[in-house]
């Protein structure tokens, strides 16, 4: 998301021509742009991380889940 934030401010700045950035090449943005793209919809796949908080919040809800079911078990004897 940083990426993301950096690359947004850096277009604002080249669109506004603000200082060095008025000078800054096109190429900067898109190359950012680019790799942005492949972090986000190649690399983040590849190595799992973008399923990662999913199955931590899914264990949670697991874990709970179990521990509601045993506390119901040892009440009724």
């Amino acid at each position: 998301m940083f990426a993301i934030i950096v690359l947004f401010l850096l277009l604002v700045l080249k669109l506004a021509e603000i200082s060095i950035f008025a000078n800054l090449s096109w190429w900067w943005i898109v190359g950012g742009a680019f790799a942005a793209f492949l972090w986000f919809e190649v690399f983040e796949r590849v190595f799992g991380l973008d399923k990662r908080k999913d199955h931590a919040h899914y264990e949670k809800i697991q874990k709970e889940r179990v521990k509601r079911a045993f506390e119901k078990k040892s009440g009724r004897r």
